[in-house]
């Protein structure tokens, strides 16, 4: 089984208006409501490209009831964990100029942490387990290095998709996939990364560490696939960008989803690269059919070889 575990889950209010003005009535002309929270994306990508998961979280509230009941009729399987806070919700304004509102995080107390605690203790040699998401600074690191260090010791696919100081303290941990970006790998090392080589020189020092897969988001420049045989960039498909939210979550949902069938690094980043090109491509997370249509003009190539054709 695959785990998903988002910490600060959320309900998305995305409004789409042709100008926004501060300080002005601005009425939109389209809103969605949309589950928010790494994980949770994960879990609905996973299941439309129709790979089962449960979608772990700490909710509360009336939008944590919401949530829960969105991914149950998506029939996603959840496992939320209650709490006292209500949920937050984060507001997208898609204008000219795109503005973001987001809520604060819950307070979590240890009675809720020892529950995921004991969740990811009870999970399978051959489980992923997938943390993704901002991980509260309320929460001490040494919490979610005990979680991975159960994950290592059960052999357990630990994936790690998030940034700051939780990022540098994990990536010391056995696992199996990272996705950062330029500006997080960055922040890893206290260095400015310019190049894709730059880029895969710093990544290559995160597969020495134990990351088996580390996949570097690198925008309309496509991505970058580092592993100890592999340095293999993606060249994503020249198409109109809708919406960024959410396309480097539906990026580790097709690496995994391709991942546990296969067992083929080359498959799963063209996948995950086409994955995250296509929910790029449309105001809501991508369908099967729209990665499936795009496939094929997601080009991979080896570093040096693509370095050359330019």
């Amino acid at each position: 089984m695959i785990y998903t575990c988002t910490i600060t889950p959320s309900i998305d209010y995305t409004t789409y208006l042709p100008n926004f003005e501060a300080g002005q009535l601005n009425r939109s002309n389209e809103v969605y409501f949309y589950p928010g929270g790494k994980g949770i994306n994960v879990s609905r990508v996973l299941q439309r490209l129709g790979v089962d998961s449960t979608a772990i979280a700490f909710a509360g509230g009336f939008t944590g009831s919401y949530i829960e009941q969105f991914l149950r009729n998506e029939d996603i399987k959840t496992q939320f964990i209650p709490i006292e806070d209500i949920t937050r919700i984060n507001v997208k304004i898609k204008s000219a100029v795109e503005t973001e509102l987001n809520g604060p995080g819950p307070t979590l107390l240890d009675k809720h942490l020892n529950i995921l605690l004991n969740k990811v203790n009870q999970m399978e040699k051959g489980d992923w387990f997938v943390l993704a998401g901002r991980l509260t600074e309320s929460i001490p690191i040494s919490f979610f290095q005990e979680l991975a260090s159960i994950c290592e010791k059960n052999e357990i696919q630990f994936v790690l998709d998030t940034s700051g100081p939780a990022l540098k303290a994990l990536v010391r941990q056995k696992t199996v996939l990272i996705k950062p970006n330029l500006e997080e790998l960055g922040e890893l090392f206290d260095a400015e990364i310019n190049t894709k080589q730059e880029a895969a020189q710093y990544a290559r020092l995160l597969v020495d560490l134990g990351v088996e897969h580390v996949i570097i988001s690198m925008g309309g420049e496509g991505a970058l696939l580092v592993t100890k045989e592999l340095e293999i960039m993606a060249k994503v498909p020249n198409k109109p960008v809708v919406n960024t939210v959410g396309s480097g979550d539906s990026l580790v949902s097709g690496f995994i989803a391709s991942y546990t069938k296969d067992q083929d690094p080359l498959k799963a980043f063209r996948y995950g690269v086409a994955s995250g090109s296509a929910t790029a491509f449309q105001s809501d997370l991508c369908m099967k059919e729209d990665v499936d249509a795009i496939l094929d003009l997601v080009i991979l190539s080896p570093l040096l070889e693509e370095d050359v054709k330019k």
